[in-house]
């Protein structure tokens, strides 16, 4: 079951208190960081990969509400607030949910569990086209073993097949999860489910050795670690 790295932004301690209390009895929620305002969190943001983030609305220099509205891209939002009143203005930003403090366990699960339901199935639908061969081809995210950069084309090896395309890894890694490929050298990224030994400076993906460079071993063993 994957990991959803989950980001609490609220500026009363004890409510940050009582959410990771709740989110360290379940399994497949990661608490990286706890942030007493919108700010803190927006430099967290900028670093990290962020799969949930459950967000007060009320805070001191910029509002819940107003921070989402300077983001490109979101993460899944769960709304946590004292406030009734801003549940329908949060819903047109696409939240999850939105909790009303005092908020029990059981509405938590309730909103938790709708956020990994949802995960699932875009983890499961995530696809993209490439040109190939003079036509577009479907790629499945969760079959990619790894990409290899070739000048001004990319390999795109699969379970199945292997796919040329007149690209570069920049282009293609924003359709890549961060938190499930990882960039071993300025040629390779390679899915880490798939992945079955690093030995040495190699990764081991079935019968392919792929390189792991100086510049980013240690990058790489962190996110293996």
């Amino acid at each position: 079951m994957k990991q959803l790295n989950c980001l609490i932004i609220d500026d009363e301690p004890l409510a940050r208190q009582g959410l990771q209390d709740y989110c360290n009895d379940i399994s497949f929620i990661n608490i990286v960081a706890l942030c007493k305002d919108a700010l803190q969190a927006n430099d967290y943001l900028q670093h990290h990969e962020i799969d949930l983030v459950f967000l007060d609305i009320n805070m001191p220099v910029l509002s819940g509400l107003d921070w989402l509205k300077t983001l490109k891209k979101s993460p899944l939002v769960i709304m946590t607030t004292a406030y009734v009143e801003h549940a329908l203005e949060s819903y047109s930003y696409e939240v999850v949910d939105y909790l009303v403090k005092p908020i029990s366990f059981g509405r938590f699960l309730q909103a938790v569990n709708k956020v990994h339901r949802l995960t699932n199935t875009l983890e499961k639908e995530k696809m993209f086209f490439v040109k190939s061969d003079q036509s577009l081809k479907k790629v499945l995210v969760n079959d990619i073993l790894f990409l290899e950069a070739m000048q001004n084309y990319v390999k795109i090896i699969t379970r199945d097949e292997t796919i040329i395309t007149h690209s570069t890894l920049k282009d293609l890694k924003e359709n890549l999860s961060n938190s499930n490929f990882i960039q071993t050298h300025k040629s390779f990224i390679v899915s880490k489910m798939e992945v079955n030994q690093v030995i040495g400076n190699q990764v081991i993906i079935a019968d392919y050795k792929i390189p792991i460079s100086v510049r980013l071993k240690k990058e790489v063993m962190e996110k293996f670690m």
